[in-house]
């Protein structure tokens, strides 16, 4: 069922959207926001379950997400934009692009996974541990139950054949820490089966665009003007 996504927009020009990570919301890009709206039209979006939007009734899956991104664009009238995503949106961003490519003119994928299996196991180990407690529980709580939900996009899902991202042919910034929970030979298979992507490595570990601001909108900006002419109408 279709639900209205809280966002907030910042700027003009070319559409900017950022995508957040699970268990967070759009504030997680304060410095982007403030950054990049000099000169993009800027939109942090709260995906389903998250942030100030709603859950709805639909299946909370990133695969939904994607399609909730696609309902928002449309309703915003953004025919085409530059998406950024982060962990999880960085996986609702390849879905996305996969299924609706003519809406994106570039990726920007920062701590981004095609299977749970490119977590590193130190992390995702404990991950799988908490999920099955939590499922437990589930019976007892519905506060449980929202957990479950949560904490399942990291255990179940993406599920992304990796040859599937040859199908997209626009450029796609890869961009990581050194010390990310996605490991680095994952990110790099990522980058090599993206026909046009550049891959990045920040000093940092997962949240880099949080805690190394500077660092990351600098790599993010080089990037950006490698496709100026594709982005000079809004």
């Amino acid at each position: 069922m279709d639900i209205k996504l809280h966002y907030i927009e910042k700027g003009k020009g070319f559409p900017l959207i950022l995508l957040h990570g699970n268990g967070e919301g759009l504030e997680y890009f304060e410095h982007q926001i403030a950054y990049f709206s000099r000169q993009y039209r800027v939109i942090a979006v709260d995906t389903r379950g998250h942030g100030r939007s709603p859950r709805g009734e639909g299946p909370f899956t990133l695969e939904q997400f994607a399609e909730d991104l696609k309902l928002f664009m449309d309703q915003m009238e953004i025919k085409k934009a530059i998406i950024l995503g982060f962990s999880d949106g960085g996986n609702i961003a390849t879905l996305f692009a996969l299924k609706y490519q003519e809406y994106v003119v570039a990726l920007i994928l920062n701590g981004a996974d095609l299977h749970p299996s490119g977590v590193k196991k130190s992390i995702q180990i404990p991950i799988c541990i908490g999920y099955g407690m939590v499922s437990l529980m589930t019976k007892f709580s519905r506060r449980a139950l929202a957990k479950k939900e949560m904490m399942g996009l990291m255990v179940t899902q993406p599920n992304i054949p990796r040859r599937a991202l040859a199908q997209i042919k626009i450029p796609v910034l890869v961009i990581v820490g050194t010390k990310d929970m996605i490991t680095l030979a994952h990110t790099q298979e990522i980058h090599r089966h993206l026909p046009q992507s550049k891959l990045v490595v920040i000093e940092g570990d997962h949240f880099i665009a949080g805690k190394k601001p500077d660092a990351f909108n600098k790599e993010v900006e080089e990037f950006l003007m490698t496709i100026k002419k594709e982005v000079k109408k809004p």
